[in-house]
């Protein structure tokens, strides 16, 4: 029968070849999935980096990053491309999930480009939540979507810096 000491002090040398190998398969760009329910705004898109609203603070992905499963909170999602500049999103939350072989979904339920954010729209939906929140009753349904449209108004508020 084989001695098993031999296997043991194998098992080094094949963990080091296997690191050799993975990082020489490592992607250059990290391929993007970014999905509302009425729009798919990229699919398998190579970009250099995606900066996401998480729930507990913003953070960036790059090729090559940790598997990953994140809440995001409504705000912006900045995407950087390869040799293009970057474009911005306001999100009003979701999910975004990284896979080890460098992709990310994001899926958010709505996106907005920045720049078509409208200043008077805002501050009339922020208006438009406070009075629904103030009118709700106490423990109803009606409090809580209230709650969340002023969330979401205040941090659309944020993005484009606007004061409410």
């Amino acid at each position: 029968p084989p001695e098993p000491m031999r296997a043991v002090r194998a098992l080094p040398r094949v963990g080091a070849a296997a690191v050799r190998r993975l990082s020489d398969a490592a992607p250059s760009a990290l391929t993007l999935n970014f999905l509302s329910p009425h729009e798919a705004i990229y699919v398998s898109k190579e970009v250099d980096r995606v900066t996401l609203p998480g729930k507990d603070g913003a953070f960036g992905v790059t090729a090559g990053h940790s598997p990953l499963i994140a809440e995001l909170q409504p705000g912006v999602v900045t995407i950087s491309h390869t040799g293009s500049g970057e474009e911005s999103y306001f999100v009003s939350g979701g999910f975004a999930l990284t896979h080890a072989n460098s992709v990310t979904d994001v899926s958010v339920g709505e996106a907005v480009k920045l720049e078509n954010l409208d200043e008077a729209a805002i501050k009339a939906g922020y208006a438009e939540a406070v009075a629904a929140l103030n009118a709700a009753p106490a423990d109803s349904d009606e409090k809580a979507e209230a709650q969340v449209a002023v969330a979401v108004s205040e941090a659309m508020a944020r993005a484009v810096g606007v004061s409410l």
